[in-house]
């Protein structure tokens, strides 16, 4: 019996040798696949920041091209153009005096703007309304004018109202 004992005694610590053995390999194995993940984890971040980087210099390129087209644009704007755009604006956003802003009389447009916020917020919108009858108004006199007489009476003369 003293010797079955030794003899389960002995298997059990072969089998408890074999148990730590299995459970070293497996943690081995659990590192090095733990190794490859975080590996492929900074190649893919360095790829993704890369990639980043790519569309950040795209976007501003393509920011820059916009900005460029379109100061290129409101310099060529001639006095027709300026006269549709003007007019277009007056009858829609004349009460923010954004068609004076596009004529170049911003004192007049800081007005118009100044009246629609301030005092349309004092009055419960009665300036707003005021300056929007007029952006109106000056809108449609924009519109209905020749081109030469726009640009005679509005650029060249810069008559500021009506």
């Amino acid at each position: 019996m003293a010797d079955d004992n030794k003899k389960l005694s002995d298997d059990l610590d072969d089998m408890l040798g074999d148990a730590k053995e299995g459970a070293k390999k497996a943690a081995g194995k659990a590192k090095e696949k733990a190794k490859e993940i975080a590996d492929d984890a900074k190649e893919i971040a360095g790829e993704a920041k890369e990639k980043a980087s790519e569309f950040a210099e795209e976007a501003k390129e393509t920011a820059k091209e916009f900005a460029e087209s379109a100061k290129e644009t409101f310099d060529k704007a001639s006095g027709e153009n300026k006269k549709i755009l003007a007019g277009v604006l007056g009858i829609l956003l004349g009460s923010l005096g954004v068609h004076k802003f596009i004529l170049g009389y911003n004192k007049e447009g800081i007005i118009m703007l100044a009246v629609t916020l301030i005092v349309g917020a004092f009055t419960c919108g009665i300036g707003a309304s005021l300056m929007g009858i007029i952006g109106l108004i000056e809108g449609i006199i924009y519109l209905t004018k020749s081109d030469e007489e726009f640009y005679n009476t509005y650029q060249v003369g810069e008559k500021p109202w009506f």
